[in-house]
């Protein structure tokens, strides 16, 4: 049996300050191996299997930087520690590129650190694979190609299916909505995620049967809720819908065929759906808005948002793109951005809703600085509608007991 701990894999081009890392690390109880340059590094990466990394971001050569995005290219697992003697932002900067690279850069290590810091980034235990690669290994067909053919075939046979996600108070941390999310059951290679099919739809004109469809299925699951005035049901529009101008009657009819208010209707729409033609976006959204239904302006910071485009268009409300509140906890830069974002929302009386929440501190933050309402993996996961009513139920036990 391996004594050690695990595995740690250094590279940096001081040969000194690698030698000093080994000797910390295997006073840690971890088996070291430090290395200058990056052909040695990638060697070592394939031959000797580390469980932790240890990268100098500034490298002649290879860069930190560099190494990182072939790292992720070939789907690196281990733990990483990211080190140098830079400014701070640079190192948050890096570690955005790594985690947006699926790595597991879960430490940033400023030059010189000591054995407690070392101490701390080897104790965490090795993570699981993200999510994406998660997916790619267990259906790897889903990453195929997807035809129009493909679409067209999943339309005719009705394969678009929803799962819903819990939106709740930050508050009271109640229910107050869910948003409806499309997925592709494809009889063969499982289950399609919509970033592989929405867009090669909007490309070639069957992006309204598909919105029509998760309308449709939409309001059907919401009407089948016990009446509750206080939920919401949030369903995602194409751009592609905007430029038809029986949208908001058609909508209307099926809302009132179902006896639903369009009060109760969000539409979230994404930047590039609202910028791309203001006055048509202008008379559209103008025209929703006047029937009831609130409009929501979808992963709002990571687009082509403008302070002028928020007073021109009516919009209800803002959705916080889920990566400010993923790294809320390890980043000042994201924590001002959804304050700030919450205080403009607020003064143009505006709701605001933050995605990505997957941990109590960022949701205990999120009600400390007055955001509305609160979306991600740590309040539910995306769930079918037959599963909703048995954790909306699980969820009120629990908060009566919490009460007792």
């Amino acid at each position: 049996m391996d004594p050690f701990k695990g595995r740690v894999l250094i590279l940096d081009d001081e040969h000194a300050v690698g030698r000093s890392i080994e000797l910390m690390a295997n006073h840690l109880g971890f088996e070291p191996k430090s290395v200058t340059d990056a052909s040695d590094f990638f060697e070592a990466i394939r031959t000797w299997n580390p469980t932790h990394i240890i990268l100098d971001l500034v490298m002649p050569g290879m860069d930190g930087v560099e190494v990182l995005q072939r790292l992720g290219a070939e789907g690196c697992e281990a733990n990483i520690g990211i080190t140098s003697g830079i400014g701070k932002r640079v190192l948050h900067a890096a570690k955005r590129s790594a985690a947006e690279h699926g790595l597991h850069a879960i430490e940033i290590l400023p030059k010189p650190f000591s054995v407690a810091a070392l101490s701390a980034f080897l104790s965490v235990d090795q993570q699981e694979p993200t999510e994406k690669r998660r997916r790619a290994q267990l259906t790897p067909e889903i990453y195929e190609p997807v035809t129009m053919s493909d679409i067209q075939v999943a339309i005719e046979q009705r394969q678009i299916q929803l799962v819903f996600q819990p939106k709740i108070d930050c508050m009271t941390r109640m229910v107050r909505g869910f948003e409806a999310l499309a997925r592709w059951h494809h009889p063969v290679r499982g289950i399609i995620m919509p970033d592989r099919f929405i867009p090669l739809s909007e490309r070639i004109g069957l992006i309204g049967a598909i919105t029509n469809q998760v309308i449709e299925l939409s309001l059907d699951w919401y009407s089948g809720l016990e009446s509750n005035t206080h939920l919401s049901i949030s369903i995602n529009i194409s751009a592609k819908t905007l430029g038809s101008s029986d949208f908001p009657d058609e909508l209307e009819m099926s809302c009132k065929s179902r006896s639903i208010k369009p009060s109760q209707v969000i539409l979230e729409v994404t930047e590039t759906a609202a910028t791309d033609d203001q006055l048509l976006a202008l008379d559209m959204f103008t025209r929703l808005r006047m029937k009831g239904f609130h409009i929501s302006i979808d992963d709002f910071g990571v687009g082509n948002s403008t302070l002028a485009m928020l007073a021109r268009l009516p919009f209800s409300e803002i959705k916080v793109d889920k990566s400010f509140a993923m790294t809320a906890g390890s980043f000042n830069e994201s924590r001002a951005i959804i304050q700030s974002t919450v205080d403009l929302s607020h003064s143009l009386d505006l709701h605001v809703v933050t995605e990505g929440v997957e941990d109590a501190e960022t949701l205990n933050f999120l009600e400390e600085i007055g955001c509305d309402f609160a979306q991600g993996y740590h309040i539910a996961r995306p769930m079918p509608g037959d599963k909703v009513i048995e954790w909306m139920a699980r969820r009120t036990e629990d908060y009566r007991l919490n009460l007792l």
